[in-house]
């Protein structure tokens, strides 16, 4: 009898909360970006519920209009070095950019975390969408321009790769640490890369082992082709966003992906997908609704321009009519979140959306939130994960209990249905995912040889 599929969480943590305006919420720790007893609350309630992983998000680049989360907030793979030691079991993903950082120094922040952790770290591999950022990696004294979005995704599957080489770098059986002999590893099983590419040259070896899960789960975020090319050559797990409002898109993605990874030879249950989802949740409908209205009320037609302009490259909304139909913008914008701004458009269009509608739906997108009781949230997950079209779910919280609501209340129902597990399975993240430990490629190589 085969094994029933078991649903996957976790948990998008962001401090004062999405969008404009959530830090003015009465119940809001208006620090909380920055508050590390409020980023250690969370994980251990997200740890008391059994979800899989907390995630930090990141971005390289803010303005004045930028929202106040991104504002003043802490670098993840820091914070999240911190969560390792207020935790057991959870997982610990953090968001990294391959087109500002550097393999070797990469490699070595993630191996490190991972040490810590004990085989718990995460990586969510991004290309920088918003091309500011490049403003602030300049080098010789001059600017660097933003890489084209092909480009982007070039340099990432070729820093991805050597990263994995460096993580190589030592057999999980390198380290002898022989006080009678005075050899402390065996020479032979440490492995210098020599990489030489298109965009990087790195020699190695990296100087730090390997964990327990041999390599960190790396996910990858982007649902633009370009994207879902290199999740399905590269990564563990994707993040979808909340961007595939209905059913019938939710599974069309997931079978998209599935497909282009095992067109790759690849087993598709080694690569998971994560939709996000935004719980608010009430006692009752009506509570739920209220609850929504509040988060609503709180922006302004103005915040919701400021928000929008951040997907377009912090294009100026304010040049165009408000109650006319969404402007004709051209590529403005597709060199960033192509994917989501393609979506924008289309949606304006479709519905027939003014400029304010879509900007206060895209700032509080209703569609997308997942509004209800404990069990019409529980149904909607539910009914998703058994259509395939996800293998789990990121929530990210809409209101400041959202969290401790999600795992008390959500979480047991799940359970209950036999969804979701009631222990967890392993101390590694990737013991947890139920994806498989890589072999080191060196050791590989001498196995196959001695055959």
């Amino acid at each position: 009898m085969a094994e029933r599929r078991q649903l996957k969480l976790g948990a998008m943590l962001l401090g004062v909360g999405r969008g404009t305006s959530t830090w003015r919420h009465p119940d809001a720790i208006a620090d909380a970006s920055v508050n590390v007893d409020v980023y250690r609350k969370w994980v251990e309630k997200a740890e008391e519920g059994k979800l899989d992983f907390v995630f930090i998000a990141d971005g390289l680049y803010i303005e004045e209009k930028s929202i106040p989360h991104t504002l003043n907030r802490f670098e993840p793979l820091t914070l999240l070095s911190a969560m390792a030691s207020v935790s057991k079991r959870i997982g610990l993903v953090g968001t990294l950019s391959t087109t500002y950082s550097d393999p070797f120094t990469a490699a070595r922040q993630l191996a490190s975390l991972d040490m810590l952790s004990g085989g718990r770290a995460g990586w969510n591999v991004v290309t920088s969408a918003i091309d500011g950022a490049a403003l602030n990696f300049g080098k010789g004294g001059q600017p660097q321009a933003h890489p084209d979005h092909g480009l982007r995704y070039r340099i990432a599957e070729e820093f991805l790769r050597v990263a994995r080489g460096l993580w190589d770098s030592w057999e999980d059986d390198a380290f002898l640490r022989d006080k009678a002999s005075g050899v402390f590893f065996d020479p032979a099983k440490l492995h210098a890369l020599h990489h030489r590419g298109d965009f990087f040259s790195v020699k190695g070896p990296l100087n730090i082992a390997r964990s327990p899960q041999g390599h960190p789960v790396v996910f990858q975020a982007g649902s633009s082709d370009a994207g879902r090319a290199y999740a399905a050559r590269e990564a563990d797990a994707v993040f979808t966003g909340i961007e595939h409002e209905t059913l019938d898109e939710a599974v069309a993605f997931y079978a998209d992906v599935k497909g282009r990874a095992a067109a790759l030879g690849r087993n598709p249950d080694d690569l998971l997908v994560f939709p996000a989802i935004a719980p608010i949740i009430g006692s009752t409908t009506e509570e739920a609704e209220r609850r929504y209205a509040e988060v609503a009320g709180l922006v302004s037609v103005e915040e919701a321009l400021d928000n929008l302009s951040r997907y377009y490259g912090h294009h100026d909304f304010t040049q165009y009519p408000l109650d006319e139909p969404f402007p004709e913008l051209g590529d403005v914008g597709r060199n960033g979140y192509r994917s989501m701004i393609e979506r924008f458009k289309r949606n304006a269009r479709e519905r027939g959306l003014t400029l304010r509608q879509t900007a206060l739906q895209v700032a509080t997108p209703r569609d997308a939130f997942a509004i209800g009781t404990p069990e019409q949230v529980a149904d909607r997950i539910q009914e998703r994960f058994e259509a395939r079209g996800a293998d789990g779910f990121v929530a990210g919280p809409v209101l400041p209990d959202g969290l401790e609501r999600f795992v008390d209340e959500v979480v047991p129902i799940l359970q209950q249905r036999g969804l979701f597990r009631q222990e967890y399975e392993s101390d590694t993240l990737r013991g947890n995912l139920g994806l498989p430990v890589p072999l080191n490629r060196y050791a590989k190589a001498g196995a196959q040889a001695g055959k």
